[in-house]
């Protein structure tokens, strides 16, 4: 394939591809019912948007022991709620301007960039980061 070079990053893994692939379904998934539910119960939803936000991404990264599950379903979280901001041909929006939507997508955003990027807790009886020490 390239010359009997090795790869730059190693082989690819595509149970690992899949599974972000699918976070990212579920992240856009969550993103559209999130949507919907966050103006239609308003304090309560919004709170409800956010936790089920949290837990996929929190899940991703997790269930796929890297930053990269909780970066996919935050991709695919944003992909939706930006998508459903746009105006329609009609002239409407399925996103309002209102305190509700910015909180949603402001914390939405804070929820997918913490969960993507706190590091990773040191198991029990494994390794810490300082080898030597």
């Amino acid at each position: 394939m390239n010359g009997g070079q090795p790869m730059p990053f190693g082989r690819v893994k595509w149970g690992r591809v899949a599974l972000c692939l699918g976070l990212a379904l579920l992240g856009l998934v969550t993103g559209v019912a999130g949507s919907l539910v966050q103006a239609g119960w308003f304090p309560g939803g919004l709170l409800l948007a956010l936790l089920a936000l949290t837990g996929v991404c929190y899940g991703g990264a997790t269930l796929t022991r890297s930053r990269a599950g909780a970066a996919s379903a935050g991709a695919g979280w944003l992909v939706a709620v930006v998508y459903l901001s746009l105006n329609r041909p009609e002239g409407d929006y399925l996103l309002g301007a209102g305190l509700g939507t910015y909180v949603y997508l402001l914390g939405g955003m804070i929820v997918a960039v913490m969960c993507a990027t706190v590091p990773k807790a040191v198991q029990p009886g494994g390794f810490t980061a300082r080898l030597g020490k």
